[in-house]
């Protein structure tokens, strides 16, 4: 019998490479409206707390203000909304699975095993990508940024999905790339697997503590 009957992984840096298609996305817009250009690198480093927080932080260091003066600027909506036609473009055309997770997650659904994907991102971008890359058929469900009222670390993503699939914590599992995945499944009371290859804000993952550091998602069916 396997491990686990339910395992839930986060999106961007975890199943999919999106880094290079986001970094795009966010360039178009900047140049829309005459602003500095951002890097790889910072893009990156802003992954983590969805779209729009990264679209503040690339705004935050053109403007050289703070976050809270970016989110108070009335230019912030019709940014976001430049953003989101140019994201929705973009996605697809730059992101790539990561070695092994398509037959990673169809031996573990053929297996009996509930998988789910529990992100940041919001929604309209989430199934995009899931989309652009096939992956929505191997899903149970999919829990966005804007699913519920707070997003990870809060744990109502993952509780929602044990509450779905009637799993206790102990035989469920979280597979994330970041800080914030380690402590949305420890809030949430699930054992958490890390991918060193993602994006966590320029820190190594072991620093986080999860329970294990595997190489790749081919490592969930040892």
């Amino acid at each position: 019998m396997y491990s686990f009957d339910l395992v839930m992984f986060d999106l961007d840096g975890t199943l999919v490479e999106t880094a290079p298609e986001i970094l795009d996305a966010t360039n178009d817009t900047l140049r829309d409206f005459a602003f500095p250009q951002v890097s790889q690198q910072q893009v990156n480093d802003w992954i983590g707390h969805g779209t729009r927080e990264l679209l503040i932080q690339a705004l935050v260091f053109g403007w050289k203000v703070d976050a809270a003066a970016v989110r108070a600027s009335d230019r912030l909506p019709a940014i976001v909304a430049c953003f989101d036609k140019h994201y929705q473009q973009r996605c697809g055309t730059r992101s790539q699975l990561y070695p092994q997770v398509r037959e990673t997650l169809t031996v573990l659904r053929q297996q009996g095993v509930k998988l789910a994907v529990v992100t940041n991102k919001e929604g309209r971008y989430t199934t995009t990508v899931l989309n652009a890359h096939s992956l929505m058929p191997l899903l149970d469900a999919v829990v966005s940024g804007d699913t519920f009222p707070t997003k990870k670390p809060a744990p109502a993503g993952v509780q929602s999905c044990l509450s779905q699939f009637g799993v206790s914590p102990e035989r469920a599992l979280f597979v994330g790339d970041s800080s914030i995945d380690v402590a949305t499944a420890r809030n949430a009371g699930v054992r958490v697997w890390a991918l060193p290859y993602g994006y966590n804000m320029g820190q190594p993952i072991e620093a986080c503590a999860p329970d294990r550091v595997i190489p790749d998602c081919s490592a969930l069916l040892n």
